[in-house]
């Protein structure tokens, strides 16, 4: 695990790849006008509360939005971007695993229509994903194909 998830960080908010298998967990928004991206496929995760650290930031998030205990040791990548929504500050994307066991113990939360599980080559090409998503997972698949 990257040493900056647990550091006092600058950063807006984390979003986290959750993957089970060879799919990805995702979460289709909320049909709302008054929200960016809505009734579009995304990954959990979201802003961060008070003075939290990326991982803190992420637990939270993945426990609220889904009733999960996201471990350290099931991170497998991160990176720092900009913010989708604020080019100015930072965000932190995280690749996970989880079991499958773990995920058919979700209990979901009330962020989001739904969720379910979708194949990684679908969605990395699929419309209805948030894009910017889609390419921070891209370079997660890039850099792993180096690594091996």
């Amino acid at each position: 695990m990257d040493a900056y998830l647990k550091d006092q960080l600058d950063f807006t908010g984390v979003k986290v790849a959750l993957l089970v298998e060879k799919s990805i967990l995702v979460v289709l928004r909320d049909n709302k006008t008054d929200i960016p991206w809505p009734n579009m496929w995304e990954l959990p995760g979201g802003g961060r509360e008070g003075i939290e650290t990326p991982l803190e930031c992420l637990q939270r998030e993945v426990w609220e939005e889904l009733g999960l205990t996201l471990k350290e040791e099931s991170i497998i990548w991160s990176r720092i971007y900009p913010s989708i929504l604020d080019k100015d500050r930072l965000a932190v994307f995280v690749v996970a695993q989880i079991s499958q066991k773990q995920y058919q113990e979700i209990c979901f939360g009330d962020e989001g229509q739904e969720f379910k599980l979708m194949p990684i080559e679908d969605f990395i090409k699929a419309e209805g994903v948030i894009p910017q998503l889609q390419e921070r997972f891209k370079d997660y698949l890039v850099g792993k194909e180096i690594d091996n």
